[in-house]
């Protein structure tokens, strides 16, 4: 990858979409490293790093993978499609075309070169709202990071990625697939490699006017 070619940061955030469509061709392993090495660069809790990927590249990883993943995605599917049953034509064939996508990587996931299984183990991140009334959240912020900086550096690469967590309903069998000990959460599973189509592109995602506040939650952003 030379400079003059490598997108800008802003760029790779303002084009970072979900890409399920990929070619089983090869990554090269410096490209591969260099993935990971953007995802070690990330902040974490404490800088305690309490992750770690399970780089997954051989057939029968990937295959078990899929045996995992495939029925999730299919009893999912259903449910995605009722919700939107009732959608307007023209929003109800772009979520179509989102759960096509899905389908396709649901019976290709076997096919794509690598697919990133983030793993975090709670006793080492700063969970400083475990005793809230609530799920907690902040366990994720030292691990969700390391995710995000893979993807941005798939996209300064030209590889297209996507995150999904479905598989964390049957975590158990990924444990047992990757001898994952169970103590490490499986958080997060990215799949990449080079695009069939066009691959990042474009994002429909609200602005700063909608998602932001002045001071105050509900205090309308200025900006």
């Amino acid at each position: 990858m030379s400079s003059s070619s490598e997108p800008g940061l802003y760029e790779c955030m303002s084009t970072l979409r979900a890409v399920r469509r990929l070619r089983p061709d090869p990554i090269p392993a410096e490209v591969l490293e260099r993935v990971l090495q953007a995802a070690c660069w990330s902040p974490t809790g404490g800088n305690q790093q309490p992750w770690r990927i399970v780089v997954v590249q051989d057939d029968a990883g990937k295959q078990g993978l899929q045996d995992i993943y495939l029925p999730l995605w299919q009893d999912y599917v259903v449910g995605f499609l009722d919700r939107i049953k009732d959608t307007p034509p023209d929003e109800k064939a772009q979520w179509h075309k989102v759960a096509d996508s899905g389908n396709y990587l649901a019976d290709n996931l076997h096919q794509a070169p690598a697919i990133l299984v983030f793993c975090a183990n709670p006793a080492f991140m700063a969970i400083t709202d475990a005793g809230l009334d609530r799920p907690s959240m902040v366990g994720g912020g030292s691990v969700y990071p390391a995710v995000q900086n893979a993807m941005l550096a798939c996209v300064a690469e030209g590889l297209g990625c996507t995150l999904t967590t479905l598989h964390c309903r049957n975590e158990s069998a990924v444990q047992e697939l990757l001898d994952i000990p169970t103590e490490w959460a499986t958080v997060a599973m990215v799949p990449i490699g080079y695009p069939v189509l066009g691959g990042h592109g474009p994002i429909s995602r609200k602005p700063p006017a909608d998602m932001a506040f002045a001071d105050r939650f509900g205090q309308e952003w200025p900006g």
